[in-house]
């Protein structure tokens, strides 16, 4: 079988160093540097002609710097003679802007995909997208990869029989079904209002939670406000104090995990889609998603079907 070249940009080159340990394939030489203006240059120093190649480049904050040196890397891989270049963006920004509520307002989603079809990429691999929608306003072929599975087993040795798991509000509904069923446990789902970026309010907690142990899951944790206003419901509610928290991908904007963790409710469960914050509490767990990625782009490069592994399926 071929093996693929790994090319990685910086905002998570961790990740590129664990996916090609994990295909047995050091990511290529490659050079990121800046102009004296602060304008990126990018250099691909290792030969990739020929080669079906893979960029890996989560969207997370400074999205734009990072979309744009994506598209460089690309652009150059290209120009080198690369037979392919796919894209590794397990973490999608401007996912969350995907419907226009007032005037005045952009569909974020739809820019974000319409400057990712400029890369002429012949595949973009993403996991667990906050709107499935984008996937199908991007030019190129979307594998849309879920991580379900992956933090389930993380969980289930620490899921009690009183266990429930809980949507912080209606959009986490499906993903909460997926997680209740992987786990065998019964469901509850939180209704709620967001005041602003970083406030929520609470409606109604529908579901059995009384004297059970919550585990409030959700694509993404950013400011940590929706799982904070859930937790204090589920308690409010007769949950017990021993909450589990597990999303796909941790941004941890501000002092998200400090706040969760520092009320000594909650233990707290994400991928390593984008790079860990700097000072981790010691209630963060951190689930490799090297093992997904590698077994996608085997079998793509293997011209293998994926079904098993796609989100929604």
């Amino acid at each position: 079988m071929v093996k693929p070249v790994i090319v990685s940009g910086s905002a998570h080159p961790a990740l590129a160093e664990a996916l090609g340990r994990e295909l047995e394939c050091a990511p290529a030489a490659c050079v990121h540097r800046r102009f004296p203006d602060g304008e990126p240059e990018v250099e691909v120093q290792a030969s990739v002609r020929g080669q079906a190649v893979f960029v890996v480049q989560p969207l997370g904050p400074g999205a734009g710097e990072h979309l744009l040196e994506l598209l460089l890397l690309a652009d150059a891989c290209r120009r080198a003679g690369a037979a392919s270049v796919a894209a590794v963006v397990p973490y999608v920004a401007l996912a969350r802007q995907d419907r226009v509520t007032r005037e005045g307002q952009p569909l974020g989603a739809a820019v974000l995909a319409r400057a990712l079809g400029t890369g002429q990429l012949c595949q973009v691999i993403s996991v667990d997208l906050h709107s499935a929608a984008i996937a199908s306003c991007v030019e190129a072929p979307v594998v849309h990869l879920t991580a379900v599975p992956l933090v389930a087993a993380a969980l289930r040795p620490m899921v009690r029989e009183d266990a429930v798991v809980v949507a912080p509000d209606l959009g986490a509904v499906k993903l909460a079904e997926s997680y209740a069923r992987l786990l065998a446990l019964p469901l509850a789902v939180v209704s709620k209002v967001r005041v602003s970026p970083s406030q929520v309010s609470v409606r109604s907690v529908v579901g059995d939670v009384a004297g059970r142990r919550p585990i409030v899951v959700d694509d993404m944790i950013s400011t940590g406000a929706t799982v904070q206003a859930a937790v204090e419901a589920l308690v409010e509610h007769g949950a017990r104090q021993e909450v589990l928290v597990a999303a796909t991908h941790g941004i941890f904007a501000g002092d998200a995990l400090e706040r969760l963790c520092g009320a000594g409710l909650v233990r707290v469960l994400a991928t390593d889609s984008l790079p860990p914050p700097p000072r981790s509490p010691p209630g963060l767990e951190v689930i490799r998603l090297a093992p997904l990625l590698g077994e996608a782009i085997r079998r793509i490069v293997g011209m293998r079907g994926l079904h098993d592994l796609l989100a929604g399926r």
